[in-house]
């Protein structure tokens, strides 16, 4: 996931432009301090449109610009096919740049909109009928060499057969979205999106936008979803320094990977998963915090992101009184019960045990936090500092956050409830 550009400072005094290029997010090259906003701005326009008989989507890249302030753009080739534009393009099977004309160009591929994860089910899906897939799938992330200060404003749009529509996690006005990602200077589509006969229910709940969408003829429980978000995100609202602003689900079943997954401003839940589970956790609202978070972690410390996750999924439902103070005490003691099998907590990535021992971790911090401020203070406290630092997550990081209400290193956070993790290196 699903991170902000570095934004050199404005250079106050000089003459003429410097021929320097700096690569540090976006690289870019030197302007006089003089040339206005809307100078250095070059507009950005992206069109999806699938090619269901191929089971493949094309993108289009319009770009145009007052002068030459996107110079090149650089990235992975992937899945990518058939790339083609104006202006210079050299490809192969690793790596594609563009070097667009001055004025502009098109920017052309063809992307497989179908792909199986490792263990059976699909994270993108295309057919006659429908399709799922993520902006990540069939646009590649790119780098770009601009003017220093030169921004993207990017919109997006599809192209799609008669009788389907498409929801993204863009609000779409005469059929073009505004694309936008503070902090960013090249700004490129993200999140999920869904595509052909589908249906959509829309509310907003406690500051945010939500809609979940799937297609037609589909088990989706969508006023289900909504009604449990009406139910628990308001309890969130409360927790975050800022509401979501928008929040789109989209679902569907066979032949879709049978889990969940987030995006940014957006998340795939599969049909057929319960909104409760019968342990008392709620996968949706498990994706939920990961896009309200939007947290991630350096190597090794993915049990902090995946396990504040999965207790604050249950720390609204049991805030929201969705479920009861002995359902919540019974899952947290399943999970207590699921952690023994954990012979690590900090591998690459989290496994359900290791979770499960996470979320015994961070209840016991929270419990820590909560008596030695006399109840003036919380883990709530903890993840908000950890938000608004905006970096990766580590554990030194996290236990810096919990000594400010403590007053010293948590015993929640001794290595010697945190097996394995005295093997990550120093640093991560």
């Amino acid at each position: 996931m699903r991170k902000p550009d570095i934004v050199a400072p404005r250079l106050k005094h000089f003459a003429a432009a410097v021929a320097v290029l700096l690569f540090a997010g976006s690289p870019a090259l030197l302007i006089p301090s003089h040339a206005s906003a809307d100078d250095l701005v070059y507009d950005v326009h992206y069109e999806i449109t699938p090619v269901p008989d191929e089971h493949a989507v094309d993108v289009r890249l319009r770009l145009r610009q007052p002068r030459h302030l996107l110079r090149e753009m650089r990235f992975d080739t992937g899945r990518a096919m058939g790339i083609a534009g104006d202006g210079e393009v050299i490809s192969d099977r690793s790596e594609t740049t563009w070097r667009p004309p001055a004025r502009g160009g098109e920017l052309r591929w063809r992307v497989s909109a179908r792909h199986e994860r490792r263990g059976g089910g699909h994270d993108a899906w295309l057919d006659g009928d429908w399709g799922l897939f993520r902006a990540e799938d069939v646009i590649p992330r790119a780098a770009t060499r601009t003017l220093r200060d030169a921004r993207s404003r990017t919109t997006l749009a599809f192209v799609l057969p008669a009788g389907w529509s498409a929801i993204s996690e863009y609000r779409e006005v005469d059929g073009r979205a505004d694309v936008a990602s503070q902090g960013r200077r090249f700004v490129q589509p993200t999140g999920w999106i869904v595509v052909g006969q589908i249906g959509v229910r829309r509310e907003t709940v406690a500051g945010t936008h939500v809609a979940v969408a799937a297609p037609t003829g589909h088990d989706v429980r969508r006023m289900d979803i909504l009604a449990l978000l009406n139910w628990t995100l308001p309890e969130l609202a409360q927790i975050l320094p800022a509401p979501i602003p928008r929040l789109t689900i989209v679902s569907a079943g066979e032949p879709m990977w049978r889990g969940g997954l987030s995006a940014p401003a957006s998340l795939y839940l599969h049909a057929d998963r319960p909104m409760i589970s019968e342990n008392g956790t709620s996968t949706l609202l498990h994706e939920v915090m990961h896009v309200a978070t939007g947290l991630s972690a350096e190597q090794g410390y993915d049990w902090i992101v995946e396990g504040l996750a999965e207790y604050y999924s249950l720390q609204l439902l049991y805030r929201s009184g969705t479920i009861t103070p002995n359902r919540y005490r019974a899952a947290l003691s399943q999970l207590a019960g699921w952690a023994d099998s954990a012979k690590t907590l900090c591998s690459r990535a989290s496994s359900g045990a290791e979770t499960a021992r996470a979320v015994t971790v961070i209840h016991a911090l929270d419990r820590e936090i909560v008596t030695a401020t006399g109840n003036t203070s919380s883990l709530d406290d903890v993840l908000v500092t950890l938000l608004l630092a905006n970096r990766k997550l580590t554990l030194d990081a996290l236990r810096l956050a919990a000594r400010e209400h403590i007053g010293k290193n948590p015993d929640a956070l001794h290595s010697r409830r945190l097996p394995g993790c005295d093997k990550v290196a120093p640093g991560k």
